[in-house]
């Protein structure tokens, strides 16, 4: 009988827990933005990580320097990851970039605008739209 949580999603619960803390208190570059940690997926033989993060706050460029930089320093990342964690080897952290907090924010924005223009209109040209049915 399978355990409900495998030891790959413990390991990448922790190995979330134990980055973001890293990012927070270890890794001091100012060129680093405000980077939250989203998930991480490790793959089952443990070898390589997968972190996907996010950046508040800068532009697209902004976004790929930042995962980019994450990704130059990832093997200091890696040995502060290795002091918290007790595992024999710890996974090659590759960092990208989650793009569904961008998404979820431009299709909040879309149900407000269509929000707003609905409750403009009169019920009965609401109901009578052709764009209906």
């Amino acid at each position: 009988m399978a355990k409900e949580f495998g030891r790959n999603a413990r390991v990448s619960s922790q190995m979330q827990k134990e980055l973001s803390l890293v990012l927070q208190r270890d890794i001091d570059d100012s060129r680093l933005g405000f980077i939250t940690i989203n998930e991480v997926v490790v793959t089952k033989d443990l070898a390589v990580a997968k972190v996907y993060v996010t950046v508040l706050n800068v532009d697209e460029q902004g976004k790929k320097t930042n995962v980019k930089l994450l990704n130059e320093i990832s093997p200091v990342i890696r040995h502060q990851l290795a002091k918290r964690m007790r595992l024999r080897h710890i996974s090659e952290l590759r960092f990208h970039y989650d793009d569904s907090f961008d998404t979820g924010m431009r299709v909040s924005e879309l149900l407000s605008d269509l929000d707003t223009r609905d409750l403009n209109r009169p019920l009965e040209a609401v109901q009578d739209s052709p764009d209906q049915g």
